[in-house]
Order: structure tokens, then C-alpha cells, then sequence
């Protein structure tokens, strides 16, 4: 089985894949009577035929070493994950080589981030690595299909390294 390192998560190493969504840097307003920063418009949702929806997921808590046997993706819409705690959780990526991933990617978010991926990125499932596993979910809501799954024929070894 091949090793993956987890990698921490910024908007550089993650700008392939979509968006890393926080409060980095100065709000773009101020607004509600001064006591309150916003940070505007900091993903792409892009949809195809259907219309943005909120979700709410609450996934099992996962541990590191993880194995990683299959990736998805949503040829039809974005898919942004917003943890509903403080909690940092792990999201991996692949990028695409003719209709199939390549090799991964693992990134561990920092408390108060989320990431909004783009339209067709190949992703492992929502990996919270603390409970209680609570996300608002920003996705496509409509007819058709809008899920592919691709089962590594070899899993891969998600694995912490010291400095993520």
C-alpha cells in the first residue's frame, strides 16, 4: 500500500482543487452597525442543470492511518463542506488524468476553515477526524446523475506527519 502524508491546507497547494474558505487576511466590509467582518464572495459555486441546496451531514469520526479506497466526484456541481465545529477535519483530492484520478492528496483543514471544491474534483468522502462529525453541505439539488465513484485498485495509507 502506498503512503500519502497528510499536508496542512492552504489556499496555494489547494487552488487546483477549489476554494480554502476562512477569515485570513481583512474583511472585504464591515457591516451591522461596525460589529461585524465580511469576508464576501470567497468561492465558485457552479452548477449545472438544478439549483444550490443546504444540507446537513453528520459523518463518523475517522482516525489516521486511514485507507483510502475510493474517490468520487460530482460532474454536475460544486460541492462545498462547512464543519459545524471547530474542528479541523481531513479532505483529499486527486487531480484528473483522462476520466481517472491520479494520485491523492490529503489535507487537514484548520479550526474555523472549510473548502468549497470545484465542480468534477475527484475527493475522498467527508472525513471528520473529531465527533460530532456536523457539516453544512453546499451542493447541486436536481435531476440526473451527479456522482461518480473510482475504486483504487491498490488503497492508499493516509497518513499524519508531524507537521500537519
Amino acid at each position: 500500500m502506498e503512503a500519502i502524508s497528510v499536508e496542512p491546507i492552504t489556499a496555494e497547494a489547494f487552488g487546483g482543487y477549489g476554494e480554502v474558505l476562512d477569515c485570513a487576511g481583512e474583511p472585504d466590509r464591515i457591516i451591522n452597525q461596525g460589529l461585524c467582518g465580511r469576508y464576501h464572495d470567497r468561492a465558485r459555486m457552479d452548477f449545472g442543470a438544478g439549483r444550490a441546496g443546504i444540507s446537513l451531514f453528520r459523518a463518523e469520526p475517522r482516525e489516521l492511518p486511514l485507507t483510502l479506497e475510493m474517490v468520487e466526484r460530482h460532474p454536475e456541481g460544486s460541492q462545498a463542506f462547512v464543519p459545524m465545529s471547530l474542528d479541523p477535519f481531513l479532505v483529499i483530492v486527486a487531480p484528473d488524468l483522462a476520466g481517472r484520478p491520479g494520485r491523492p492528496r490529503a489535507f487537514l483543514t484548520e479550526a474555523g476553515q472549510a473548502v468549497n471544491l470545484r465542480r468534477g474534483v475527484w475527493h475522498g468522502v467527508l472525513t471528520p477526524l473529531h465527533a460530532p462529525g456536523l457539516f453544512a453541505v453546499v451542493d447541486r439539488i436536481g435531476e440526473g446523475a451527479n456522482l461518480e465513484e473510482y475504486w483504487f485498485d491498490t488503497p492508499y495509507e493516509v497518513r499524519r506527519t508531524t507537521g500537519a
